[in-house]
């Protein structure tokens, strides 16, 4: 290699270091599982990887040069394969909900701040950075502050005896300001249990303990889940 050459692979790695570290903080600022460390090392061996790209006509004499043919993306397309499946191991799901897909988008963005990093093109990268590190840390108060609808899933179980009628059980999830979807229905034990399956949702997550309180207050309710879904 060229003199100059250790300078542009030192300059680019460490630069890659810095922004792996900068999106992982937020990341690990949060508790996330693949925080500080794993940024890094996903930035900087993106990195790398293309920095091996773009050195590696200088393996070859003169005349095996003139007879490749050099395709830098070929390699990024194979990093972010590669990320997709680390991205994969972040997301977990939790019952009805699904956690980790900004973890995994915020790994995956970072492979491709690696790559610009170690193709030399640097304010891409300086752009990149930081607006990755403004989505995960600012859009989070934003997400906090807007309106959104919540969304929950609702087991009703009652004695085959005893069976709440769909329209008095949608009035009693009414009057507590959440709104329901069409039901599933379900008999168990030889017709001694009936239940009710639905998707719920409201506008303020309080109105789920509400109606928590509500049906536990129901003596004709045998026994009910409410389980909120989260994003």
């Amino acid at each position: 290699m060229r003199e100059d050459d250790y300078e542009t692979i030192l300059v680019r790695i460490g630069l890659a270091l810095l922004a792996g570290m900068v999106v992982g903080l937020e990341r690990a600022h949060h508790g996330r599982p693949a925080g500080l460390r794993t940024h890094t090392l996903v930035c900087a061996a993106s990195c790398l990887l293309m920095l091996f790209t773009v050195l590696q006509v200088q393996l070859f004499d003169d005349k095996v040069v003139s007879a490749l043919r050099i395709d830098p993306t070929r390699m990024g397309q194979g990093i972010m394969t590669g990320i997709g499946f680390l991205g994969a191991g972040v997301i977990m799901k939790d019952k009805l909900t699904v956690r980790g897909l900004t973890t995994a988008a915020s790994i995956w963005m970072t492979a491709s701040i690696g790559i610009m990093v170690g193709m030399g093109i640097y304010f891409a990268a300086f752009v990149a950075t930081v607006a990755t590190f403004v989505v995960l840390s600012m859009f989070r108060w934003l997400e906090r502050v807007m309106p959104s609808l919540h969304y929950g899933r609702l087991v009703l179980r009652f004695k085959g005896s005893d069976i709440m009628e769909k329209e008095e059980l949608f009035a009693i999830i009414e009057q507590c300001h959440v709104s329901s979807y069409p039901p599933a229905f379900s008999q168990e034990d030889e017709g001694r249990s009936f239940s009710y399956e639905m998707t719920i949702r409201t506008a303020n997550t309080d109105n789920f303990t509400r109606l928590s309180d509500t049906l536990r207050e129901n003596e004709r309710v045998k026994e009910f889940s409410l389980l909120p879904t989260g994003d």
